[in-house]
């Protein structure tokens, strides 16, 4: 008797639970952002040094993990730099159903930050024209779904860009978008919900990267 009595009330315990949980009927839009592999330092041209060895091997590892989730893929897109671009077309060989879109508003920059040594090293109105470029870049992405199931798109950027619009959805003031680091390849997913709401569900997870493979910024890594 005492064993049944347990049963019930687990099962009670459960349901009341289950009851108070919250219920979601509008879809909504999860973004999946990726910061590029590792790539060529000091290649000084506009978009700068593509991905090497290391960083593709990173960008399968990080495609094959967006692979198996129970989810469709509903887009990709990447900034135009050679890195994260370079990083797309790796990730949309698992998924041949998708374009690859390009945007300008989602390359590096770097934003109005508290460092003054990198605000010391900037061209005058710089990080005013990395924050209107990404300011553009949000109110682009950072939208409710529009289909009437959820979507999942996969967006491939930039650390700073990254870390930007994460202090964004945490309602923190943009200039400390520097106080945290982010691997390459990491994954970063926030969710919108249909009354334009945001949520951060996950933010530079790269535990699909083995530790020896993990590079962050400012570390180059010897190829």
């Amino acid at each position: 008797m005492r064993r049944i009595v347990i049963v019930v009330s687990t099962l009670l315990v459960a349901a009341s639970a289950l009851a108070v949980l919250p219920t979601r009927d509008d879809p909504v839009r999860n973004i999946y952002l990726i910061r590029h592999g590792e790539y060529e330092h000091g290649v000084d041209t506009p978009d700068e040094g593509g991905l090497v060895a290391l960083g593709r091997q990173q960008t399968r590892l990080v495609a094959a993990r967006l692979d198996a989730q129970p989810v469709a893929i509903t887009s990709l897109q990447a900034s135009t730099m050679n890195r994260a671009r370079q990083t797309a077309e790796l990730i949309a060989e698992r998924f041949l159903d998708l374009d690859l879109a390009l945007h300008d508003d989602i390359r590096e920059c770097t934003p109005t930050t508290t460092r003054q040594d990198i605000m010391e090293d900037l061209e005058p109105g710089e990080a005013a024209a990395c924050e209107a470029s990404l300011e553009t870049a949000w109110a682009r992405i950072f939208r409710p779904a529009t289909a009437d199931h959820d979507e999942h798109d996969v967006i491939v950027c930039h650390g700073n860009v990254i870390r930007w619009f994460t202090a964004r959805v945490l309602e923190n003031d943009p200039i400390n978008w520097l106080e945290a680091s982010i691997a390459n390849c990491s994954l970063t997913v926030i969710q919108v919900r249909a009354d334009g709401s945001t949520k951060l569900i996950s933010f530079a997870d790269s535990g699909h990267i083995p530790w020896e493979m993990t590079t962050f910024p400012g570390v180059v890594v010897e190829q």
